[in-house]
């Protein structure tokens, strides 16, 4: 990330801006003509910049967070030194709202947007939850076993991981421990050699998008599917949640793999379209458990559609 033109320059112009602003606080005249004429206008789009590096990059923003409260507090103890009270008081502004930002986003709760239909039909594409970071033990990085207040993932949480393929958070439910046997039969679920219990609930018509490479060209294109699945309650330990079945689609099974020391197994409520263990994330190695989605705060399905409050509340794992 940090050599991505677009963070180089918002590292810049942020630069420009705070040494222009003090300088000019310093000598109580504009230093910097300039850039105390558009200092606004610098600052605004230097932002802009380092936001849109750190999304397109999957960049911490915890980092900068970071970053930032230790670039706001160096500036305020600055102020005091010189007894400048506009530096002060400004950088302490800056200063405790950051910091506490910082250490709710990195130890507490961080929002996560859901990227795709892996986890409907409960969970679906464009929910915001409020993933729980202390649930598995407290960590500064995201990838990394927890410091403090270690505790393991159990079956059936909807847990958030750094996959080992991609920097970018995946949803997914823990249904393997290290050492399990999970093995999957006629669509069902097996976990050391006895099936999880499950009850149809209902069946629904809906549909789903599936990407199609062409290999003469390497063209990609998003095909639109309609769709019969059946809907389960599965329940995992003490959990229970609902699953998608699809009819018609990963007929290849049985398959079976064995879960290794130090990893877990994930699997997408939605069976049949979700990108899991069972394909390329792989086993998930402990120190990519990211935390635990335990509240659903906003649905925003699309651009274009109003955001919905109607789901919002603790996220009722057990049907």
């Amino acid at each position: 990330m940090i050599t991505d033109p677009l963070f180089i320059i918002g590292s810049i112009g942020m630069a420009l801006c705070l040494f222009g602003w003090i300088k000019s606080n310093l000598s109580n005249t504009d230093a910097e003509p300039f850039i105390m004429r558009y200092i606004s206008s610098i600052s605004f789009i230097s932002g802009l910049a380092l936001l849109l590096s750190i999304f397109y990059n999957s960049g911490d923003l915890g980092i900068v967070l970071l970053v930032g409260s230790i670039i706001a507090f160096i500036v305020m103890v600055f102020g005091y030194y010189v007894n400048n009270s506009e530096i002060k008081i400004t950088a302490r502004g800056y200063f405790i709202p950051i910091i506490i930002i910082f250490i709710l986003r990195t130890f507490l709760y961080e929002p996560y947007q859901i990227p795709s239909g892996s986890m409907e039909p409960q969970l679906k594409k464009g929910d915001f939850l409020l993933v729980n970071k202390f649930a598995y033990g407290l960590k500064v990085n995201r990838i990394g076993m927890p410091n403090f207040l270690k505790s393991e993932p159990q079956y059936g949480d909807a847990v958030v991981i750094i996959p080992p393929h991609n920097p970018v958070p995946y949803i997914k439910r823990l249904v393997g421990k290290p050492g399990d046997t999970v093995r999957i039969i006629n669509k069902r679920l097996y976990i050391n050699g006895i099936a999880l219990e499950r009850n149809l609930i209902n069946t629904e018509e809906y549909t789903y998008e599936r990407k199609i490479r062409y290999q003469s060209t390497g063209e990609i294109k998003i095909n639109t599917i309609d769709a019969v699945a059946d809907l389960y309650s599965e329940k995992n330990g003490d959990a229970e949640y609902i699953i998608r079945n699809t009819r018609g689609l990963n007929t290849q099974y049985p398959q079976e793999w064995k879960v290794p020391t130090g990893h877990y197994f994930v699997m997408g409520d939605n069976r049949d379209n979700s990108n899991d263990s069972t394909k390329d994330v792989g086993f998930v190695p402990r120190e990519n458990f990211f935390g635990r989605a335990d509240y659903l705060w906003m649905s925003w399905e699309c651009w274009g559609c109003l955001p919905s409050f109607e789901k919002a509340g603790k996220i009722n794992w057990w049907v």
